[in-house]
């Protein structure tokens, strides 16, 4: 039995969702929902429907999970409570300071309807909130380091192409090095947001924007880059197009630890990520996650969920005894 699966959004992650649908062979993309115009959205699945999300209710009995797709600025805070009413769902809310918030409403709501809310599921949050818990459960006496880069940020360009006067950006987040060695050799140092990353944007302004303004609405962005170093480069759309097509991305999660009587023994577990493509990856996670989500409303659950509630084994289309023997 497939899985059907719904894509709300059919941007960058949209597209992704759909390419890891294809590698997921208990996986099936039912319908893409979008806000624009469906006859101008082409997708690259022959006989799936493009629908617009007016008319998603229509799809209630169809879809076993809907992949929300939005950014996390506006859309998800809106969109994944309204759909957990009538649908299992995933988001990928990267917005770490409002994700209490956003559990709250997502739960209040998955409840009301009877379905299963996963939220925040991506690679951070995501797998590399995974890596945190795994590594503090382990190396009880120690420090926790993220560190992001360099690469492209979905969420943090998308809330920059929201401001008033922006035509299209990129967000490079870039790791600070000496950081990152200092981490990495055991010091545990204790630094501040602004000395272990610095942000740079490059930013297509619309013709007669006010640049001086869209620089300082950036820069005081809270939770975004009110408290980083930002460097804002305005560029134009060819140089944009030429040089910033590409959405690497990746990072690391560092624990850095003592066991010993004495504290004697010093101990570093790092999970790293090299990541071609940012929207490709975080789908992947996605999908996996959808499974998951699938599984627990079989099972009767309802509410919203992290990437902390779910049990590995359900996010693998592996029989259990299968993921024993092999991955065990």
């Amino acid at each position: 039995m497939s899985i059907r699966i719904g894509i709300y959004g059919y941007g960058n992650l949209g597209r992704g969702v759909e390419a890891a649908i294809r590698q997921n062979k208990d996986t099936q993309l039912v319908a893409v929902f979008t806000r624009r115009d469906p006859a101008g959205v082409k997708i690259a699945t022959e006989g799936v429907e493009v629908v617009s999300s007016e008319n998603i209710e229509q799809y209630k009995d169809k879809i076993d999970v809907l992949i929300i797709c939005g950014g996390s600025a506006t859309d998800l805070p809106v969109q994944t409570p309204k759909l957990a009413k009538m649908f299992n769902v995933i988001d990928s809310f990267d917005t770490h300071a409002n994700i209490p918030t956003h559990f709250k409403n997502v739960d209040n709501a998955a409840k009301e309807g009877g379905n299963v809310g996963i939220i925040s599921v991506g690679w951070d949050p995501g797998m590399f909130s995974l890596a945190r818990l795994y590594s503090n459960c382990i190396l009880t006496d120690g420090a926790d380091y993220t560190f992001w880069g360099k690469g492209v940020s979905q969420g943090h360009s998308d809330a920059v192409r929201r401001i008033e006067g922006v035509a299209d950006a990129r967000q490079y987040t870039v790791p600070v090095t000496d950081a990152l060695n200092a981490v990495r050799s055991g010091k545990n140092p204790e630094l501040t947001t602004r000395e272990k990353h610095t942000r740079v944007c490059y930013v297509v302004a619309k013709e007669g924007a006010d640049k001086a303004r869209i620089e300082n609405e950036i820069k005081t962005m809270p939770n975004y880059f009110a408290d980083y170093d930002t460097t804002v480069n305005f560029i134009t759309a060819d140089e944009m197009k030429r040089n910033h097509s590409g959405l690497p991305h990746g990072g690391f999660v560092i624990r850095s630890g003592k066991t010993g009587l004495n504290g004697e023994h010093n101990h570093i577990i790092e999970y790293s990520l090299k990541l071609d493509s940012n929207p490709e990856f975080t789908a992947c996670v996605l999908v996996a996650f959808a499974r998951a989500a699938f599984k627990l409303s079989s099972e009767g659950v309802s509410g919203c969920k992290t990437v902390f509630d779910i049990p590995p084994a359900y996010l693998s289309a592996m029989p259990h005894e299968e993921i024993i023997s092999h991955l065990l």
